[in-house]
């Protein structure tokens, strides 16, 4: 996919093609995992995330203290890698779309490496939300959907200016997606997104009739 943004030629009153640059882009990088393999640790990874999920009573605990509709383990399990081998093996597909985020972005590591420093499971029940955050401490987050039916909400992200803008109108129904406050991504099964970790972004309503999981990580 390809995430530079160059120059788009305008016609001047002066009748000289003027250019505008499009500056500061903000990254979202999309990979749908599809091939048989990957389709066979989606499953896994299902299967597993309901399995952790049913014995997780810390995590359940949690959901029902904090009003989290549905279950995460974000706040009970930091060992997903070591207790579960799928999970094992999706963070060595996910090192390498980081490493190829990262390249795109142009950072300089000095030549070291992001590494992952959190993972966890999301099952968003019929009805939930998870409003407007961000990933603070990291570089890159991003989410892997495993079950997404129809009518689960999209990931929704915020312009990061939109509190700078002061006096600037509202954007047209139908401005281009790099010109729109906010963006929705709609995903599905074996869709993967990453982004830059100061990205506010929120999951509005699930309006589908069964569960939405997935999983999301952080890389610091």
């Amino acid at each position: 996919m390809g995430l530079a943004c160059g120059g788009q030629p305008k016609r001047s009153g002066t009748g000289r093609m003027a250019r505008i640059d499009s500056l500061f882009v903000t990254h979202l990088y999309r990979e749908e995992l599809r091939t048989a393999p990957a389709r066979r640790l989606l499953k896994e990874l299902e299967h597993s995330a309901r399995v952790i999920a049913e014995d997780d009573i810390a995590g359940q605990n949690w959901a029902i203290a904090n009003q989290y509709p549905g279950y995460t383990s974000y706040a009970s399990l930091t060992d997903l890698p070591e207790r579960d081998p799928a999970f094992a093996e999706l963070v060595e597909i996910l090192d390498e779309h980081v490493a190829a985020f990262v390249r795109a972005a142009d950072f300089d590591l000095a030549g070291r490496k992001l590494k992952l420093n959190s993972i966890w499971i999301n099952i968003l029940d019929p009805g939930g939300y998870h409003g407007s955050h961000l990933h603070p401490h990291s570089v890159v987050s991003g989410t892997l959907y495993l079950v997404f039916p129809k009518g689960a909400s999209a990931i929704k992200f915020e312009d990061p200016r939109l509190g700078l803008m002061m006096a600037a109108p509202p954007r047209k129904s139908k401005a281009r997606p790099s010109n729109q406050t906010f963006v929705s991504a709609e995903p599905a099964a074996g869709t993967l997104l990453l982004w830059e970790s100061w990205l506010r972004h929120e999951v509005p309503l699930n309006a589908a009739d069964s569960e939405r999981i997935s999983i999301s990580f952080n890389y610091g």
